[in-house]
């Protein structure tokens, strides 16, 4: 059996999500009151991977700060810079000089739910494949199109990767998890730079190593996933975490909460600090927020910079 490694991809600005990119690198945003990239570190672990690389940019010493070395968490973290934001495909390649076995992809702005995804590490393991993506089955049209698509030989062997496709030939939408083998780094040498983009897309790489004939397949793995690209996102994804949970509401023991507050449906974070008894109803109070206003609240994300009203 190979001894398997995990890497995040956690260096990008994300400025869609403003205001909360100048404080917060997406993957530090919380979903049930863990960042997303906990969550990611659970996955990996679950899997057996102890050694994780994070590669880093904006804002990296909060993602310093807030996962160390990695003790706290059980496993052992390096950390990768990526200088310059140039796409997925350079950012793996950032990671050429210090990976010799085959390694976990994760995109670290991404919340999964995964099912069964241990099936990947079966799948490579047959041998006859340099890579595996995980995929679901999505009905949402739209949504396969802000991802990318993947062609299949009839059985999982992937014939064909298609980022952002504008036509969809079926309902397999890649979920940006990825199993490789330290060959893709060959690949990524090889991959172009995009015109529309100006970037190294790592579905680009995937396709290199499908037409070299080393072989990629496909593993139906993620229960759901929700890709936070705007304030509102952050909303729903935890409103949908609790609803996975059966969950009404999450309050971090540390919150202090004025004598009558009511909470329905929300998440309150680490720290937070509620002077006086509202109703905050399907809204996530960021950690370390103070909360000092007569009025309710519904639909929200609150930081201690602003609220963002969701409706």
């Amino acid at each position: 059996m190979p001894e398997y490694c995990g890497v995040i991809l956690s260096a990008g600005k994300g400025s869609r999500i403003d205001p909360f990119h100048t404080h917060y690198p997406k993957p530090l945003l919380p979903i049930g009151n863990v960042p997303i990239i906990g969550h990611q570190i659970e996955i990996l672990k679950s899997l057996g991977i102890r050694k994780i690389y994070i590669v880093v940019g904006h804002l990296m010493d909060k993602i310093l700060n807030a996962f160390g070395r990695g003790e706290d968490f059980g496993v052992e973290i390096e950390y990768v810079e990526q200088e310059h934001i140039l796409g997925i495909a350079h950012a793996v390649g950032r990671l050429a000089t210090h990976i010799d076995d085959p390694f976990f992809l994760f995109l670290g702005d991404i919340f999964y739910v995964p099912d069964r995804i241990a099936q990947m590490q079966e799948r490579f393991e047959r041998g006859d494949v340099a890579g595996v993506l995980a995929v679901k089955r999505e009905p949402d049209a739209d949504a396969i199109r802000k991802n990318f698509t993947v062609s299949l030989d009839g059985e999982d062997r992937v014939t064909r990767v298609v980022e952002k496709p504008r036509r969809i030939e079926n309902d397999l939408k890649g979920c940006g998890i990825y199993l490789f083998s330290p060959d893709v780094f060959d690949a990524i040498r090889k991959t172009p730079r995009t015109a529309m983009r100006d970037e190294y897309e790592i579905t680009d790489s995937v396709q290199i190593l499908i037409d070299s004939g080393l072989g990629v397949a496909a593993c139906n793995v993620v229960a759901w996933d929700y890709n936070i690209t705007f304030p509102q996102d952050v909303l729903y994804c935890n409103l949908r975490w609790l609803e996975h949970r059966g969950e009404g509401a999450l309050i971090d023991p540390t919150a202090v909460l004025a004598e009558g507050t009511e909470i329905v449906d929300s998440v309150i974070g680490p720290g937070v600090r509620i002077v006086r008894p509202i109703r905050i109803e399907q809204s996530v109070v960021l950690p370390g927020t103070v909360i000092d206003q007569p009025h309710d609240i519904d639909h929200a994300v609150i930081s201690h910079q602003t609220v963002i009203h969701c409706r």
